[in-house]
């Protein structure tokens, strides 16, 4: 009986090692079919894989020039840089997208490729919505583009802000303003507002506002002010310069001298400041009242003094305050435009802005 027990064991210890090799043996035998097919399929489409290789870096290749070459035809439409070059960028994508489902169509990745196509349609509507505003601000640059409503160094006022056009980007619009700032406002809204170009036509009206007493002769002093506008050099004669009565106040008759200037060459600002020391210097000559709804104002000096003060001055000192004199008379006489002045800075200022101007 223990003859038999141990022929059992015996028995039972063989047997594992048996199914072992032969399980071993026909894992070799399933990894070297599964290599001899896998080697066997690479070599039927190694050629394909290859030429699809070859058209994948080929389309790269010929992105750039053949994108060059198809927008030429643009050209003789638009002259903007943006458009040709949102243009050409368009095209060298398609062209790269092209060569890559070809690569994946040669390859045996046709359900794959077909994925990337429609997926790539579905990211850009995507990125559409994420990056909204993004993409209407380049809109509206390619539309400013195309349209031109403006051009570089141009005085605008968009969106109650007024400066000289220093830059144009895809994003936003640098002007600079009459105090020396950069304000960038988004292409968007530069495009969706009231663009008011002040460079387009340089003649520019300017108005003094000033009132008479009740007493004086009505006509007479729309003459005189007529007469004074006319006399500055900077005022233009065509258009005309006009004085109209504006309203009837409690004390005074207000009237509104209507000028045009170059504003280009002269300030209109500066020349109504000329205009209405003219104005008050010649209808205190000629008795013309102004009165104040207010109050009245009289200044009484004592010319004993003024000339006391006067004798004891040295001529040399006296030399001097009339030099000063002199130079503040040019300050106050100087109506010359301040935007080749504002152009000036902006070329010497430092650019927010990075990229290249796009008109």
């Amino acid at each position: 009986m223990l003859g038999t027990l141990k022929s059992s064991v015996a028995l039972n210890n063989t047997t594992p090692i048996t199914d072992v090799i032969k399980v071993d043996t026909l894992s070799w035998n399933f990894f070297y079919e599964q290599g001899v097919q896998l080697l066997h399929v690479t070599a039927q489409i190694l050629p394909t894989l290859l030429l699809g290789i070859m058209l994948l870096v080929l389309s790269y290749l010929i992105s750039g020039p053949l994108s060059r070459l198809l927008i030429k035809p643009i050209d003789y439409m638009t002259d903007s840089k943006l458009v040709h070059l949102v243009i050409r960028r368009s095209i060298s994508t398609l062209i790269i997208l092209f060569g890559v489902y070809l690569f994946l169509r040669l390859a045996g990745l046709t359900q794959f490729a077909v994925a990337i196509m429609s997926g790539t349609g579905l990211i850009g509507l995507i990125l559409g919505f994420a990056f909204r505003d993004i993409a209407e601000n380049f809109i509206a640059s390619l539309l400013l583009s195309v349209q031109r409503p403006f051009k570089i160094d141009d005085v605008i006022e968009v969106d109650g802000r007024l400066g000289i056009v220093k830059k144009v980007t895809a994003r936003a619009t640098t002007l600079v303003d009459y105090d020396g700032n950069h304000i960038q406002i988004p292409n968007a809204t530069v495009y969706k507002n009231t663009i008011k170009n002040l460079t387009a036509n340089p003649k520019m009206r300017g108005k003094v506002e000033i009132g008479i007493g009740y007493d004086n002769d009505i006509r007479s002093a729309q003459t005189l002010a007529l007469d004074i506008a006319n006399q500055q050099n900077a005022v233009l004669s065509d258009p005309p310069a006009q004085v109209l009565i504006k309203n009837l106040g409690s004390s005074t008759i207000n009237f509104v001298l209507y000028f045009w200037v170059n504003s280009e060459q002269h300030s209109p600002l500066k020349v109504a400041s000329q205009l209405m020391r003219e104005l008050v210097n010649e209808f205190t000559k000629q008795n013309i009242s102004m009165p104040d709804d207010a109050r009245e104002r009289i200044i009484l000096t004592d010319p004993n003094e003024n000339a006391s003060s006067l004798e004891e001055k040295q001529p040399s000192q006296i030399q001097s305050e009339k030099s000063e004199t002199v130079e503040q008379t040019k300050t106050l006489d100087d109506v010359s435009s301040d935007t080749d002045e504002i152009r000036e800075q902006a070329e010497q200022s430092r650019d927010p802005e990075q990229g290249k101007n796009i008109i």
